[in-house]
This record gives structure tokens, C-alpha cells and sequence, in this order.
């Protein structure tokens, strides 16, 4: 199968681009989405994305190579532009990956950097301004973050309002990212003119997730009223990072008291867990809670986007990355019969 299409106005650019099949994403998601998981995305005939930022440059290589050994499709490693990260960088150009994703910040020097190395760069943005930045350095798809994202949420627009925006800003793919969960939601971003979909939060009820069960099980019972967007709720390891959670006893006890500045939070500095390695995990870190993680998982930053109310199913990435793709082909063909 070939690439989703609404008639002739869908182009085939970003396939023959990242040389998938589906034009379907997995998330960078930081200490969720391992080699297993991009693999899977990847094997499926998807496009994966592995987070290695933050980490010392023979982990990015030893990263990569886990990968590799799990698939020999096309991927792309994700780098965070507000930490140190020449060094991986680097380390990706002399794996000779396929591509990069760059976000938290734009740097057309970054994207300059990774295009002379050979790589293809995805850029991530909030705005069509930003967009049209990226494009002029030399970025060839553009990763349209919505405000309704999980995780680390960069810009303030909603998906439905942001991607015709820079559809319109731009002529290279545009890859919609934000409360995409299922195929009703890849057919509309489709619909509104992107090329592509980067989905996170659904691929967290994927069985190769490593999150904790704590957390998965969270996450298969929210509804969508259930996350909470804040400037500076979990900012330890990672200040001035806007973000989306699922609300928990940490988020509504901050709430209850109004809301205040680090420095100013109820509970602040408290361990209320460990790392596997034991390290600990302190009352608003930013942290992903992993398998092993110990303590109180359930007051830690459980990452989670507005789309999470349709995760009510444990699967393996490949079915949702399937599943994703037929629905939202046959509701794109439905509607092209229907007009």
C-alpha cells in the first residue's frame, strides 16, 4: 500500500522524503520511546524517532546502534536545541543516520549544521513564523506542534488552527503533532493540509513503551478533561519548559495553593521516588516514571496530550501504527466518494 491520498491534492513529498510507506510518526517521547518502540514504528512501514539528547556522545552512538540492530528501516534521533547538543549532533552525522528532529528552540545554524552532514531535518514549531524559519535554513518538514500536545509543548496554538497556518506559511511537508490519536484525527490534520501525523500519547499503551504500569494505567483511564497544561509545574532538570500532564496529587495539591512559583511550592525538594539506578526522584522533577521506577509513581509527571480519552487499549506499536493508517484511509476515501 501506498500513501494515503484525498484525490490528487495530497503529494507524495514527504514519503519519497523519509522513504516510508506511512506517513505516521512516533513521538520523541524521553524515557518512553526506546529502540523497541522507534523500531516497531519504524518496521511497520512508519517513520520513528528516537529521543538520545542529553546524553554523553558514546550513548548516542551505543543508542544508535540498538536501533540498527532492531531495524534497518529509516529513523530520525531527536535533539533538544535548549541542552548541549553539538556533540550529538556530531555523533549523529558520523552514524550517517537518516535524519534529525530539532526542538525546544530555533537554530537555522543547527539545521544548516545537519544538512551539510547529510542528514534530513525535521524542525519542530509553534507558530508559522517559526515555520517559515526553518524552511528558509533548509529544513525539509516541518513538525506542527498543537497546544493540545503531551510532554514538553513549545507553542500555544491549538492543531486545528496551526496546521492550515503553516500549510500555508511553507512549501515543504508538514507533519501535524498534538491530540492525534486515532484515525478520525489523522484523516481531519490530513484534511487541513499536512503530510503526516506524529502521534505520542496512544503510543504510550503500546507494549513496548517502557513507562510504569502506574502510569499506563493512568493513561487508559483519563479522559480528555484529565491533563493540565503549566508553564512550571515540573521544571526541575528542565526549567522554563511549558507542559502537559495528566492531573495528579502533585498538580492539584500546586493548584490548591494557588498555583505558586517554584521556590514557593507546596512539598518542594521532597523524594518522592527512586530512579531504577536509585537515584531520586524529587516532588516536580521532570521525569518520565520507567518500569523500575520505585516510590510514589503516581505524583510524578505523568506525561500525557489531550487526545489520551481514545487510549483505552494496550497494543503493539505496529496494530496502532496500522490501525491509525486504515482507519484514516478509509475515512479520507469516504469522504472524497461523498463530495
Amino acid at each position: 500500500m501506498q500513501s494515503i491520498n484525498k484525490g490528487d491534492s495530497l503529494p507524495m513529498h514527504l514519503l519519497d522524503i523519509l522513504q516510508v510507506t506511512k506517513p505516521i510518526f512516533s513521538a520523541p517521547m524521553a524515557g518512553a520511546a526506546g529502540p523497541e518502540l522507534v523500531a516497531a514504528v519504524c518496521n511497520a512501514g512508519g517513520y520513528g524517532v528516537i529521543p538520545l539528547w542529553g546524553r554523553p556522545k558514546d550513548q548516542v552512538h551505543r543508542g544508535i546502534d540498538a536501533l540498527r540492530a532492531l531495524t534497518d528501516r529509516n529513523f530520525a534521533v531527536n535533539l533538544n536545541l535548549s541542552f548541549p547538543y553539538q556533540e550529538q549532533l556530531d555523533a549523529c552525522i558520523a552514524e550517517g543516520v537518516h535524519g534529525v528532529s530539532l526542538f525546544w528552540g530555533m537554530e537555522p545554524s543547527a539545521i544548516a549544521r545537519a544538512k551539510a552532514g547529510g542528514l534530513k531535518v525535521l524542525a519542530s514549531v509553534g507558530n508559522a513564523k517559526e515555520a517559515k524559519t526553518a524552511a528558509k535554513a533548509g529544513a525539509d518538514v516541518i513538525v506542527a506542534q498543537g497546544w493540545e500536545a503531551g510532554g514538553h509543548v513549545w507553542g500555544q496554538v491549538s492543531t486545528m488552527a496551526l496546521i492550515p497556518s503553516v500549510v500555508d506559511a511553507v512549501d515543504i511537508p508538514v507533519v501535524a503533532a498534538g491530540g492525534i490519536a486515532d484515525g478520525r484525527g489523522m484523516a481531519a490534520a490530513m484534511m487541513l493540509g499536512a503530510s503526516g501525523v506524529w502521534i505520542g500519547t496512544r503510543l504510550l499503551a503500546s507494549s513496548e513503551a517502557t513507562i510504569h504500569e502506574v502510569y499506563r494505567d493512568r493513561i487508559l483511564l483519563a479522559s480528555e478533561a484529565d491533563t493540565q497544561w503549566a508553564h512550571d509545574l515540573y521544571d526541575v532538570g528542565w526549567p522554563d519548559a511549558p507542559h502537559r500532564a495528566l492531573s495528579n496529587t502533585t498538580s492539584r495539591g500546586w493548584l490548591e495553593a494557588g498555583g505558586s512559583a517554584p521556590g514557593l511550592r507546596p512539598n518542594e525538594d521532597e523524594q518522592i521516588g527512586a530512579r531504577p539506578n536509585g537515584d531520586p526522584v524529587v516532588r516536580y522533577q521532570s521525569y518520565t516514571p520507567l518500569p523500575e521506577t520505585s516510590g510514589d509513581v503516581e505524583a510524578m509527571s505523568l506525561w500525557s496530550g489531550q487526545g489520551v480519552s481514545l487510549v483505552r487499549e494496550m497494543m503493539p506499536a505496529a496494530d496502532i501504527v496500522e490501525e491509525i493508517y486504515h482507519d484514516a484511509r478509509r475515512l479520507l476515501q469516504r469522504g472524497v466518494s461523498a463530495l
